[in-house]
């Protein structure tokens, strides 16, 4: 009988899995989108998404701590400092999981996750860069060339 088990155990133990969404966890914050099955991305969003609510609610030593126990030094400091002020306006959501199809060699399917707000700050940068570039005055100038006529 299955008795009260719950999670998603992804035939690991329980040092394993935890080393498994350490380093899932870190990586997502540290490229902010990462490629990987589609079990791992549903199994670390719920705990992504609750580490964000932790570093955004308070900034204390207390959730340094329990930070820490989930994410590796440099993800912390991007956490806090990066990735938690971004969503300090928004109640949850934080992540969004895209499928991309399988893979060729086991045939396991693939996904990409990645914060909320990823692709439109590569479109606000984008924006930004091109505004900020100085346009130059282009003008054409008229053809010199002659029409050849047959």
């Amino acid at each position: 009988m299955r008795k009260q088990v719950f999670g998603r155990h992804l035939k690991r133990d329980t040092n394993e899995r935890k080393a498994l969404f350490k380093g899932l966890a870190s990586s997502l914050v540290m490229h902010e989108r990462i490629e990987t099955t589609e079990e791992k991305a549903k199994a670390i969003k719920g705990h992504v998404e609750k580490l964000v609510t932790k570093a955004k609610k308070n900034n204390s030593i207390n959730a340094k701590r329990l930070l820490q126990a989930y994410l590796t030094h440099d993800a912390l400091q991007k956490m806090l400092t990066d990735v938690a002020p971004r969503f300090v306006d928004r109640p949850g959501g934080y992540t969004r999981i895209l499928k991309i199809g399988s893979r060729f060699s086991d045939n396991a399917s693939m996904a990409i996750i990645e914060w909320v707000d990823k692709t439109s700050r590569v479109v606000e940068q984008k924006a930004a860069a091109a505004s900020s570039a100085s346009p130059k005055a282009t003008k054409k100038k008229p053809s010199t060339k002659k029409k050849e006529t047959k």
